[in-house]
């Protein structure tokens, strides 16, 4: 039995931290995991400069109300889940995703928790688990699922590699020149004939 694993930020919806990169005005807060390999250096980073311009939870929620998917993500994922079971694995919060999961029609997500002071300030973050997309992929092979997975960034490369198939989605060029073997796609529907081939 085949399942896909779709990475969500940058594949499904815009980047978070960039969209409140530029409603906040604070332009080092676009840095992503598509510059950063390594989340948890990421996110203590960001977690600071947050404190550092008294910035919490209630502001970086006000600006995910204000994103929609990309154009053309719902109805992709609403045709590739009458193929087949879809599970979102993202490095995102449930805190964050709630509003965006609505937009997509609740598709099934893993993903992580923040840490939450009374008075909104993020204090920390709890990872579901270590190298969570890997360590999900690998868990579902180990259940007797083919996996199929895409993303965009560095922290989606694991599992991208370690299933039946994978490839990337809307990647920077420098990510698509360190692996020239995995297919590239820029368009939902490129995308979805491709995935039609491999579940067929």
């Amino acid at each position: 039995m085949k399942i896909v694993c779709l990475d969500m930020e940058g594949v499904l919806v815009p980047e978070i931290w960039i969209a409140f990169s530029k409603a906040s005005g604070i332009p080092e807060l676009k840095r992503t995991t598509r510059d950063e390999p390594d989340y948890n250096k990421l996110m203590n980073w960001r977690l600071g400069i947050l404190k550092e311009h008294g910035l919490g939870l209630k502001e970086i929620q006000e600006t995910i109300a204000t994103i929609d998917p990309f154009p053309g993500a719902r109805a992709f994922l609403d045709e590739l889940r009458t193929m087949t079971q879809v599970i979102v694995i993202s490095d995102t919060f449930t805190q964050f995703a709630k509003p965006l999961m609505e937009k997509l029609g609740w598709p099934t997500l893993f993903c992580n928790s923040l840490e939450v002071a009374e008075d909104g300030e993020i204090t920390g973050f709890r990872m579901r688990t270590e190298n969570s997309k890997l360590a999900t992929v690998k868990a579902l092979q180990s259940i007797g699922f083919e996996t199929i997975s895409g993303g965009d960034s560095y922290n989606d490369l694991g599992m991208i590699r370690a299933g039946k198939y994978g490839f990337l989605f809307r990647t920077t060029e420098t990510i698509r020149r360190d692996n020239p073997d995995l297919p590239v796609f820029e368009e939902f529907d490129d995308l979805l004939t491709a995935l039609k081939k491999e579940l067929a």
